[in-house]
């Protein structure tokens, strides 16, 4: 039986590595590609692929945020995370969200194939280091992320802030009240102890969440 699989990653660089490796296994067929987070979730619901490697960290809507919505949405795709080496942007909220899945863009194709076919099968895959992450955390060894204390609809609206989206575009984009995203942006900044979208931005980066913010 042929394995479908998405690639949703905002590097071609990435996608074509993917899917070389992929295209190795005559049993693995990838069925669609997309460069951004909006386009990857119309692509999942259009094809259901089996499964989809979803890069966490892409412009606009995010690895998080497609595995959110891919839930909401009730879509058969399970979904595999990818962050680049040595990240670990709380693995255990992305598997709270739906992920079945985490790897780091560093793996070997042994293990991005492993990987594919143990979620595929219905059982979680975690990169070993993710684990060991997640590990030292619950031990209380690694610092814990403030944005742990958010809801799943406050780190979205947290992370669209991060990246510099005005309100009302967060607003349409999740299909909210301006006046909703206003009392969400209140909760985080409580939350997390800040009162300007700078500083939420440089958090997010620090713990691994988006890229380095741009200087203004």
């Amino acid at each position: 039986m042929m394995l479908s699989v998405a690639i949703i990653d905002d590097h071609e660089l990435v996608r074509t590595g993917f899917r070389l490796i992929l295209g190795q296994h005559a049993d693995i067929q990838v069925v669609g590609e997309a460069g951004d987070g909006e386009s990857g979730l119309a692509l999942l619901r259009s094809l259901a692929p089996q499964v989809a490697l979803v890069d966490v960290h892409m412009p606009g809507v995010s690895g998080i945020e497609v595995t959110e919505r891919a839930r909401r949405l009730k879509l058969p795709t399970r979904i595999i995370i990818v962050s680049m080496v040595g990240e670990a942007p709380f693995p255990k909220r992305l598997l709270e969200a739906g992920a079945s899945g985490y790897v780091t863009k560093g793996c070997a194709a042994n293990e991005l194939i492993r990987a594919v076919r143990q979620v595929a099968d219905g059982r979680r895959y975690l990169a070993p280091e993710i684990a060991e992450a997640m590990a030292l955390s619950a031990l209380g060894a690694a610092q814990k992320s403030p944005f742990e204390a958010l809801s799943s609809r406050e780190l979205e609206v947290s992370l669209a802030l991060a990246r510099g989206e005005a309100m009302q575009r967060i607003a349409e984009r999740l299909n909210l009240s301006a006046k909703t995203v206003a009392t969400y942006k209140y909760r985080v900044f409580e939350k997390l102890g800040i009162d300007n979208a700078v500083t939420l931005a440089h958090l997010a980066h620090l713990y691994g969440l988006i890229d380095a913010p741009t200087s203004a």
